[in-house]
């Protein structure tokens, strides 16, 4: 689907669904949005506008980099939406065809961001509104979208950490790099923004970036801040992860400690039972009528007497 936002010279407002037959050069400044496009509708493009075939390559093949391409009359714009679709984190790109009098907006899945500025254009005062307005609104509707997942896997670490729920240790481990995982993910997405964003503000070609440098400057601002946000998230998982790691070994040597002084304790009792059940004839023990009660006061005393043994030295502290 191809959406077309054309302003006039009188700030008049028209829409069409087709840029088909539109005289783009009566307006003061259009935008259009190419929305899940047919390959029919991605020829208008080329044929339409000319757009280099190197940038049209880019919007066609997926997942590019975030970047930024200088032409002749217009720069291209590739940039990363974030979703959060169940235990996954799913990229999509945006790329933005901005020139002097016009925005080109290309995305082969739904964009929210998208949506929410087209609305704007047609329900707000647009006199302030122009090609690089529309790209600033939207650059920052796809920033402040990377927030809610944010915070939301920093919830989730909180209830890793806690363990509120009681889990197991295995559980655990395998949330814990789930969450790894999606933070890996969003920092491939934020750190090339970021450095789009930076570029974008040192560029000596992007003049109209540079009358708004506060806005585009508010936007690297955040990106710095969910840059530094997934960077210390990932330092507390690997602090998590290695408390839980020590935390397992220290309860396993706890079990090896408790099972090493039972066999110790009944290593020579298993020996004294062994020596008299070998049945020998000439054992003096077997006849004598209070052998089998000393002998179970010995193997008692000697248990009783490693018991504290072990104890004094600190084996169950």
């Amino acid at each position: 689907m191809i959406n077309f936002i054309g302003i006039t010279s009188e700030n008049n407002l028209e829409t069409e669904n087709s840029i088909g037959n539109i005289d783009f050069s009566i307006y003061k400044w259009f935008w259009v949005d190419f929305n899940q496009p047919t390959e029919e509708e991605i020829k208008h493009l080329d044929h339409t506008f000319n757009f280099h075939p190197l940038a049209i390559e880019d919007c066609i093949h997926r997942l590019q980099r975030p970047k930024l391409d200088y032409f002749n009359d217009h720069n291209f714009f590739v940039t990363h939406i974030v979703r959060e679709e169940g235990k996954e984190i799913i990229k999509e790109e945006l790329n933005f065809f901005v020139g002097e009098k016009y925005i080109v907006t290309f995305h082969l899945t739904p964009s929210i961001e998208v949506d929410e500025v087209w609305k704007r254009v047609l329900q707000k005062n647009i006199e302030k509104w122009d090609p690089f307005y529309v790209f600033y609104r939207t650059l920052d509707k796809i920033v402040d979208n990377y927030f809610p997942i944010i915070y939301k896997i920093e919830e989730d670490l909180d209830i890793i950490e806690g363990n509120i729920n009681h889990k197991s240790m295995n559980l655990l481990l395998a949330e814990l790099f789930d969450t790894r995982h999606k933070l890996l993910n969003l920092m491939h997405t934020v750190n090339p923004m970021r450095d789009l964003l930076y570029r974008m503000l040192n560029s000596h070609h992007l003049d109209r970036v540079n009358q708004r440098r506060e806005y585009f400057s508010d936007i690297y601002d955040h990106l710095l801040k969910l840059s530094d946000t997934i960077m210390t998230d990932r330092e507390l998982t690997a602090d998590i992860r290695d408390s839980y790691l020590s935390l397992n070994s220290h309860q396993t040597n706890n079990v090896m400690k408790v099972l090493t002084i039972i066999t110790s304790i009944f290593a020579p009792l298993t020996f004294i039972a062994g020596i008299y059940g070998m049945n020998f004839e000439n054992m003096p023990e077997l006849t004598w009528s209070y052998g089998y009660f000393l002998t179970l006061g010995i193997m008692g005393i000697l248990g009783v007497s490693m018991f504290i043994w072990f104890k004094r030295k600190g084996w169950f502290k």
